[in-house]
């Protein structure tokens, strides 16, 4: 079989690899001719995943027609604000038939739609046939090393979801299938938020509790507007949920909880994304997810909070105090989504 993994970043790279590891000739697109004849040169992300030896089944191209010739499965592993442009330049040249499986967790933030959904409006309706995402707590660098995994897949059709399955599973790579691809998506999106605040507790000089506290009802907030939008609540207690939650806001490789670090230290917005040097998915998903909550009536007090100390300058210290202050309410309710 051979595969095309659209993105040179540190998770396309570990896809490729992993793919590689079960015999797959895997084409790795990457934007930059320069990019290409490096990877292919030195065997190895030397920005992104540096010290990881791809194997000589992976090639790198900047050629998006080349990398799609002839493959059975497309895995995008683009930024979620690329992904809209990447398919519809990779759409016309598309091989017929092959399924798409998407690695990028995120919502668009010109018209909030899920990535699924994205892929419908480019490619239509009908491929979402073979359209499956892929979720849960997969840091790159862990992956790439086969250090034992465990994601999910999900799809409209059960058929995709278990032939991504096979594709993907392996002895360090677990995958498990979800039928609820709503769920799915918005939980590996919206955890990017959580971490922001798991992050900017932490900068501030908050303890254990303040983070427990944060994850802890930041995945209610999650399953709330999760559950507003058509998801199944029991999908967020799973690995798309909790699972990306828990790793997202704890791991020393999360980006997300990096910046919010950093912002709680007292960097402004832009100071800490130059700091980060990578795309920081929870800043565009906050804006997002603030104006769904705000146009659906969801409290998401975390979200909100969040979002004001990004965007409108409100600092970090504040935006705890108003979070503790808040009115008093039952946990169980809550809980309940009702």
């Amino acid at each position: 079989m051979r595969a095309a993994v659209l993105g040179g970043g540190s998770w396309g790279t570990a896809l490729a690899y992993l793919l590689a590891r079960k015999g797959y000739r895997v084409n790795l697109w990457v934007r930059r001719k320069e990019e290409a004849e490096e990877l292919n040169r030195c065997r190895e992300n030397l920005r992104y995943l540096p010290g990881v030896c791809l194997p000589e089944k992976v090639v790198a191209t900047a050629s998006l027609e080349d990398s799609l010739q002839g493959v059975e499965v497309v895995i995008c592993a683009v930024p979620s604000h690329a992904f809209r442009e990447v398919l519809r330049a990779a759409w016309p040249v598309f091989p017929s038939g092959a399924y798409v499986i998407n690695g990028a967790k995120g919502l668009e933030l010109e018209t909030r739609l899920r990535l699924s959904q994205v892929f419908a409006t480019e490619a239509g309706e009908e491929a979402l046939e073979r359209y499956v995402a892929l979720s849960g707590p997969s840091h790159a660098e862990e992956v790439a090393r086969e250090q034992p995994t465990a994601v999910v897949v999900a799809s409209h059709r059960w058929e995709a979801a278990e032939w991504a399955q096979e594709l993907l599973m392996c002895s360090f790579f677990r995958v498990y299938t979800n039928p609820d691809l709503v769920g799915v998506e918005l939980g590996g999106a919206l955890k990017n938020i959580i971490a922001l605040g798991t992050g900017i507790c932490e900068g501030i000089g908050f303890g254990d509790n303040a983070k427990a506290a944060l994850m802890t009802r930041g995945l209610t907030e999650i399953a709330r507007l999760g559950v507003r939008l058509g998801a199944n609540p029991l999908t967020f207690t799973g690995l798309a949920g909790v699972g990306d939650l828990i790793v997202t806001c704890t791991s020393r490789h999360s980006r997300n909880r990096r910046a919010g670090w950093e912002i709680g230290k007292g960097k402004s917005l832009q100071e800490t994304l130059a700091a980060v040097g990578m795309v920081v998915e929870g800043v565009r998903t906050t804006k997002v997810a603030y104006t769904l909550a705000q146009e659906l009536k969801v409290k998401m007090p975390i979200t909100v909070e969040t979002y004001r100390v990004l965007f409108e300058g409100l600092s970090p210290l504040e935006a705890a105090r108003n979070l503790m202050l808040r009115a008093r309410t039952r946990e169980i309710e809550e809980i309940g989504y009702c």
